[in-house]
């Protein structure tokens, strides 16, 4: 049986624990409500700019053709995952890991590009190829971030080295879900418009409907990855917090239960003792 000197170790030990993962708890908290707010604001722009490239791209004719939209049938498919720098985070990072992982299951060769030092432990620990990886920008990304991780991206499709580029990242519903998603990047996949009843912004086009979509072909896929970063990151910090709040009532309720353990314990040291004194007390007469 523990002595009483162990059981009170053990519950300052938990109650400092307690201090700390509260204290996470209230940084997180904190943080995901900008988190959330970027994420808001940046959905009608990202929303907005691939409406604008399907009416262009329905304008540009049969035969514009783009570097981005070319086709690279025997190359092999990267994956572009978005991770965690940090732990204590529950499953947010291996849920985003093991869904990227997932798309190699048919047998293609797969190679990874990881925001995250969680993802870059996670693949490098299983043997798989990371061409290039971003860390130290999971919480607070900003738009710079996603261009350069567009250009990469970029300058890694048009090398011919890859037919298909996808990403992986993890979408926030609410403080408390959220859930991996996987979407094709590149090639581009210009969609024609069907003919709808409803009237449609109507552009005009200088020089030409070609010209234009061939520059915001680049800038639809910056816009994409920026979403994709700013939805990670609010996820994050949700699973963070959410994390964290489990830990704080569970340490809550340990302490409890160590308390009461801790009473017994005394309650029959005192008992012992008495027997002992009663014992020696009947000896003595």
């Amino acid at each position: 049986m523990a002595s009483l000197q162990d059981i009170r170790h053990r519950i300052k030990s938990v109650t400092s624990t307690k201090q700390i993962t509260s204290a996470m708890n209230m940084v997180a908290t904190s943080r995901l409500r900008h988190a959330k707010e970027a994420a808001t604001a940046n959905a009608p722009y990202a929303r907005k700019v691939v409406e604008v490239v399907g009416e262009v791209a329905a304008n540009a004719g049969a035969d514009f053709s783009h570097p981005l939209l070319e086709q690279h049938p025997d190359g092999k498919r990267l994956v572009f995952v978005v991770t965690a720098d940090k732990g204590l985070a529950g499953a947010y990072s291996s849920n985003a890991c093991k869904a990227a992982h997932a798309l190699a299951d048919d047998g293609a060769a797969t190679d990874y590009f990881v925001v995250g030092r969680k993802g870059e432990a996670y693949f490098k620990n299983r043997g798989c190829t990371i061409v290039k990886s971003y860390t130290g920008i999971s919480e607070r990304p900003v738009f710079e971030h996603a261009r350069k991780i567009a250009i990469d991206l970029i300058g890694l499709y048009r090398s011919g080295a890859y037919r298909e580029v996808r990403m992986v990242y993890t979408k926030f519903i609410s403080a408390i879900s959220c859930e991996p998603q996987a979407q094709k990047l590149l090639p581009l996949t210009m969609e024609k418009k069907a003919e709808a009843a409803a009237p449609h912004a109507e552009y005009i086009y200088e020089p030409d409907a070609a010209t234009v979509l061939g520059f915001l072909l680049p800038q639809y896929l910056d816009t994409t990855v920026y979403a994709a970063l700013l939805q990670s990151a609010a996820s994050e910090l949700s699973s963070r917090m959410n994390a964290m709040s489990n830990a704080t009532d569970n340490a809550e309720d340990l302490i409890a239960k160590l308390n009461l353990h801790y009473n017994k314990v005394r309650q029959a040291g005192i008992t012992t003792e008495l027997n002992e004194i009663v014992a020696g007390a009947e000896g003595l007469k």
